[in-house]
């Protein structure tokens, strides 16, 4: 396998991020197949054929699925990667899927990034992080290296991490923070009418649990099932849940108050 990557193949290339890759792909000089469904074995085997990167961009349930389906087809020493937000279980199933070098990635943004959402010198915007990881340390370190340099290519920021890292994150970061608002949210069945009451606090908060609920509950809903650590998450919370219940309300502002906390230590360490 020659490095850097020259040519893609994005299987899933018209969903969101699908889309996304393709033009940061063509803006940088990659050659960019676009494969998507149905994916018939004729289309599958000219799409990938020759392929630096097989990059599926699929729903997390179906990876495993879609790695079959596209594994005989590359050429050898060809990366198989993905985009998905869950990463120890579709690991896992490409590499099980396909004997050569595996990368997982997660884009930490959406498909349509905000204008502030952009790489850059400090001051010119949040990066758009990527997360990356070998599927098999050591194996496809590598492989890996050419996909930081890809992402880098494409006006990302990647970093290195480990599947099981990255799912305990996320877990929090996506799984916990659904599962808290739409329980919060549902709730409140129990409180009487309370429309009258409502705060611009808590105005807030309806606005920004708006498109999460309305729109996008069933994906998040299934991000939440996939991810093996997000039940353990979801007892942490609860034990923070008791310790309210028994008043101790004051720690818990306490440890809340770490967030802000670090940034005021990182300042003053500077």
């Amino acid at each position: 396998m020659t490095f850097p990557l020259s040519s893609i193949a994005i299987v899933g290339a018209r969903g969101g991020m699908g889309r996304l890759f393709a033009a940061r792909c063509r803006t940088a000089g990659v050659a960019v197949r676009e494969i998507d469904r149905p994916l018939t074995v004729d289309k599958v085997a000219a799409g990938v054929a020759g392929a630096d990167m097989v990059l599926l961009s699929v729903p997390v349930t179906v990876t495993g699925e879609v790695a079959r389906c596209v594994a005989p087809h590359i050429k050898k020493g060809a990366i198989l990667a993905d985009v998905g937000s869950v990463k120890v279980l579709p690991v896992q199933d490409m590499l099980s899927a396909y004997a050569g070098p595996v990368v997982g990635t997660h884009p930490l943004f959406g498909p349509n990034p905000a204008a502030g959402e952009r790489t850059g010198p400090e001051g010119e915007g949040t990066a758009l992080r990527v997360a990356v990881m070998p599927g098999c340390p050591g194996r496809d370190e590598e492989a890996a290296r050419a996909v930081e340099g890809l992402m880098e290519r494409l006006g990302f920021t990647p970093f290195r991490t480990d599947p099981h890292e990255h799912d305990r994150a996320m877990a929090f970061v996506q799984g916990l923070n659904f599962v808290t608002t739409v329980a919060y949210l549902a709730a409140q069945q129990n409180a009487g009418e309370i429309e009258k009451f409502i705060t611009p606090s808590f105005t807030r908060r309806l606005e920004a649990a708006r498109k999460l609920i309305l729109e996008d509950a069933g994906l998040f809903g299934v991000l939440f099932e996939a991810n093996p650590h997000s039940q353990e998450a979801v007892r942490t919370y609860r034990n923070y849940l008791n310790m309210a219940a028994g008043g101790d309300v004051d720690l818990l502002a306490k440890r809340a108050a770490a967030w802000w906390n670090r940034e005021t230590d990182a300042k003053d360490a500077s």
